[in-house]
């Protein structure tokens, strides 16, 4: 995959986004090779378990690949936000336990990213943030609901408003990450959980995520609401602003429109 290092290793599938010279930012590609590989995942029976982590020190994922989008339109942006929504989902679903290895930045896509995951466990260098309105826009693959189903609506709400990040700790403390580590002991953290899992039924594992996943069932229509939102947003004068303002490194002037 062109985007992608895979590895397989003691029944653990290891994904690494490799675009470190981008910040492992997220584009159509990086997306298309996620469902590739999760595909793997759903039909090998080696694979009982993944790691999603990302290449180089700094990054996780920094976001999407604002240059790709700039210059959608709402019919786009759909179709962006719904190829996203269904690959993130293949990863919430998916029936073997999916940990993601957080090693730096993990910030709007990326952070949505590691939400679809069952598990986060992030270096102490991590920081996660939805800078999505920064941009004129809203986060587009499911941050608006995982999210809330993580820290909560208030804390959720401020931090997508003021486009704050927030540290490793912090995200713990809130319950967004359920371990924080040094960077050098992520990999073997992730690993030995993943160890320890693969040690339980793996179907009762199935049922587990299955059950869990259905508590929040009846919050879809958001998910739905987001796709058609974050379309929306791309009809504005407010994202032509934005990107723009970002492609040009400068503060953006938005006027409401």
């Amino acid at each position: 995959m062109e985007t992608l290092l895979t590895s397989l290793e003691n029944n653990i599938y290891t994904i690494t986004i490799n675009r470190p010279d981008k910040m492992n930012a997220l584009n159509a590609q990086v997306i298309a090779d996620l469902r590739t590989a999760m595909q793997h995942v759903y039909d090998s029976e080696e694979v009982r378990g993944v790691i999603i982590t990302g290449a180089g020190a700094k990054a996780f994922i920094a976001g999407a690949d604002i240059a790709e989008f700039a210059d959608f339109n709402a019919k786009e942006g759909r179709l962006m936000a719904a190829n996203g929504h269904a690959v993130f989902n293949m990863i919430e679903n998916c029936p073997k336990p999916v940990i993601a290895a957080v090693n730096g930045f993990a910030l709007g896509g990326g952070c949505e990213l590691a939400m679809a995951c069952h598990v986060r466990i992030a270096a102490e260098n991590a920081k996660f943030g939805q800078p999505e309105v920064n941009l004129g826009i809203i986060p587009g693959y499911g941050g608006t609901q995982r999210f809330v189903q993580y820290i909560g609506k208030g804390k959720a709400l401020e931090l997508m408003m003021t486009t704050d990040m927030i540290s490793a700790t912090e995200a713990h403390t809130l319950g967004l990450v359920n371990h924080v580590v040094a960077p050098e002991a992520l990999m073997t953290k992730a690993a030995d959980m993943l160890a320890k899992i693969f040690t339980k039924g793996p179907l009762a594992i199935a049922r587990v995520i299955a059950c869990v996943n259905a508590h929040f069932e009846a919050q879809q229509g958001g998910f739905e609401r987001e796709i058609k939102e974050f379309a929306n947003s791309f009809d504005s004068t407010d994202f032509k602003e934005g990107t723009t303002a970002f492609v040009e490194k400068r503060k953006a002037n938005f006027t409401g429109k």
